[in-house]
């Protein structure tokens, strides 16, 4: 499996943009936008790619993963 899978990735419909937004919290701040959900998630994928390439380039650690902490179920219920 590859590192990427450890960082949980989020796609949203954004209403102030019109499009979905693309992030990894806890991995990099920002993320990718578009119209196409499933294209949106992809190009997440690659970004957390990447950015786990540039902390092993620089052998830098990588943050304290995310997967596996339910976020799903703990934003329900914030909500």
């Amino acid at each position: 499996m590859n590192k990427g899978a450890y960082y949980v990735k989020i796609v949203e419909w954004s209403e102030e943009d019109q499009c979905f937004i693309g992030s990894c919290p806890g991995l990099f701040y920002g993320g990718c936008h578009g119209q196409d959900e499933k294209q949106v998630f992809a190009e997440l994928c690659d970004i957390v790619e990447e950015i786990i390439m540039l902390y092993q380039q620089d052998s830098k650690p990588l943050p304290m993963v995310t997967s596996g902490r339910d976020y799903a179920n703990k934003m329900l219920e914030l909500a």
